[in-house]
């Protein structure tokens, strides 16, 4: 007999906590392949995946090597980025998908054919992908949590509303009417975001450490706090008073939890929150030092090294050269 799903953390915890959620397609694919096939996807750009196979079937082979069937119908979301391919059988090799031609449709999406005759073929498989910026923000420690393969299988009795949503893409690809392709872009940011929540809803596959944190009473009250307020300077005796324990308590209970003492953890979520703030939304930084209550950015660039290891003008130089990479990809591609 199976263990039983433990019981996620409280629903309006955990929306409160995801809503520095960032989730949208950067770059879109419609691809018609006829079989035999390997599609590799690289893992140079750092970002999530989503594959939806439209027709036909594909397996799916990940950077440990693990295959998964996905038959038509099925959707697939990668939240960490990493190398893997999609094939029409587990023995064949995967072909960089960067190596395809690409027929721009839009700005965000193309289209790539390698087809054995004409694209509409029944024989063919049709696919579609897009690369995604995923950032959790404040719970970013989550994403590290998340399996290798979201399959949206082993959810959709748990959440039917997947299933329309696969249906419209399908219409969508195969349709191709006036506006798909923004049409087809909203549908997938939808669904990523769908998979996710359904993830955290099942009890994140029993995860320990902070989904279990957000499980207990006397803890989880004192993590909504951190991120609700994350400039406030915070001692442990605020944040146990959070949760009714005395100070001794709540630092051997949560350290016990979570691995880290509750002012590492409130040091670490202020630092991703900078982090997204300056590489992703561009705020500047003496702005985001004063968001989160240092005296001057003197103060706060130390700090961030501290748990960093880097100045916070390196981080948005780091992140604004993973852009570029990616715009030029997409560049070269078309």
């Amino acid at each position: 007999m199976s263990s039983p799903i433990p019981p996620p953390p409280c629903p309006d915890l955990m929306s409160e906590l995801l809503l520095g959620m960032r989730l949208r397609g950067i770059a879109y694919r419609r691809i018609e392949v006829t079989p035999p096939f390997g599609l590799g996807f690289g893992d140079a750009s750092h970002r999530a995946h989503l594959h939806v196979v439209v027709s036909g079937t594909a397996f799916l082979r990940g950077v440990t090597g693990a295959i998964s069937h996905l038959p038509a119908g099925t959707a697939v979301f990668l939240p960490h980025g990493e190398g893997h391919e999609l094939l029409s059988a587990v023995d064949l090799p995967g072909r960089d998908i960067a190596s395809f031609a690409n027929e721009p449709v839009c700005d965000a999406l193309s289209e790539i054919h390698a087809c054995a005759g004409k694209p509409g073929c029944p024989d063919n498989t049709v696919i579609f992908s897009s690369d995604m910026e995923f950032d959790l923000g404040g719970m970013q420690r989550l994403v590290r949590l998340m399996p290798e393969a979201m399959i949206v299988g082993t959810l959709s009795e748990r959440h039917p509303e997947v299933l329309p949503i696969l249906k419209a893409m399908e219409s969508e690809v195969c349709g191709r009417r006036v506006g798909f392709a923004g049409i087809l872009a909203r549908l997938a940011d939808v669904l990523s975001a769908i998979i996710v929540r359904g993830w955290v809803e099942c009890g994140c596959d029993g995860a320990s450490g902070l989904v279990q944190a957000l499980r207990d009473p006397r803890l989880a009250g004192a993590i909504a706090a951190l991120h609700r307020d994350p400039g406030r300077n915070w001692t442990l005796a605020d944040l146990a008073a959070e949760t009714g324990s005395s100070r001794s308590v709540f630092a051997e209970r949560f350290h016990a939890v979570t691995g880290v003492t509750p002012l590492r953890y409130a040091a670490e979520l202020r630092m991703r929150l900078a982090t997204q703030w300056i590489g992703s939304e561009h705020v500047p930084i003496d702005a985001v030092a004063h968001r989160l209550g240092y005296a001057s950015q003197a103060a706060f660039s130390r700090a961030f090294k501290r748990v960093t290891g880097q100045p916070p003008g390196i981080a948005r130089a780091s992140q604004s050269r993973i852009a570029e990479r990616l715009t030029d990809g997409l560049a070269q591609q078309t």
